[in-house]
């Protein structure tokens, strides 16, 4: 940019101009070029290194968690196989107590694995990225995974009409709006008489005045306290830590925002 720029000035300048005259000035506008260029990959690289300790913090916390977590999970599968290995009499009750710990902590390690698995993937470039779909295709085959466990919890899942017909990214939306209907399946009121979870979508207006697809996941579930929305969506953050009943890591709205946040959107909650 900068020599063509000299070039046309010379070719312009109605003065007598020497060739030693235009050598000097090409040398000082490299000299200022190199100047820049120095000084901008300084910047680049203290930044590039403060990002990577950054990511070096989260990932050592990520592995602390997660080791704990699984860790737990296995000393009650080892605690629970051992009492039913070591009791030959053991009553009916308890052994079906014993069989539902042993299950249901090996449930959540695989969901524990599978959401590590997920979060190591957010922003690659992989092929199942580019499979694109229909809007309303990706949301019914979301719902299609969760099928048999909205049915044990009672949980109607609706997957209303009327989506913009438009293509998009089948892991991200298939991920996303999986993990919205598996926190709607998980924090049910189990005193609702009728639970549901339903999954809208529309073209709406930004305040900036942009076009944006806004895809929304609502249940009349447990909620969320107003103080604790904001941190919603933090890794290991859950809003609902106190009951015991429920399990998990933390990390499935985290997922959520970083998968969102890799193609250009945002999550939020209402």
């Amino acid at each position: 940019v900068v020599f063509p720029c000299l070039a046309g000035r010379v070719s312009e300048s109605a003065g007598p101009c020497g060739n030693g005259e235009v050598m000097a000035c090409g040398l000082r506008r490299y000299r200022a070029v190199t100047i820049i260029q120095q000084a901008t990959m300084a910047h680049f690289r203290l930044l590039a290194d403060k990002h990577v300790a950054e990511r070096e913090e989260r990932l050592r916390g990520v592995n602390r968690v997660i080791s704990h977590e699984i860790k737990n999970r296995i000393g009650a599968v080892l605690g629970a196989n051992g009492i039913l290995e070591e009791i030959a009499d053991i009553s009916r009750a308890k052994h079906a107590e014993l069989v539902g710990i042993i299950g249901r902590n090996a449930r959540e390690m695989r969901n524990t694995v599978e959401n590590v698995l997920a979060l190591s993937q957010t922003g690659k470039d992989d092929v199942r990225q580019h499979r694109n779909v229909r809007l309303s295709e990706a949301v019914r085959e979301a719902a299609r995974q969760v099928r048999e466990a909205a049915q044990a919890a009672k949980i109607d899942v609706r997957v209303l009409p009327g989506m913009p017909e438009i293509e998009v990214s089948a892991a991200v939306i298939e991920l996303c709006v999986k993990n919205y209907l598996s926190n709607a399946i998980k924090y049910a009121d189990s005193g609702a008489a009728e639970r549901f979870v339903e999954i809208s979508a529309a073209e709406e207006e930004t305040q900036a005045g942009a076009r944006e697809i806004v895809v929304r996941v609502r249940d009349n579930g447990l909620g969320v306290p107003p103080d604790k929305r904001e941190k919603l969506f933090e890794r290991f953050f859950r809003a609902h830590e106190s009951i015991a009943s429920i399990e998990g890591t933390g990390l499935g709205l985290n997922i959520v925002r970083e998968t969102v946040a890799s193609q250009g959107g945002r999550a939020w909650p209402e």
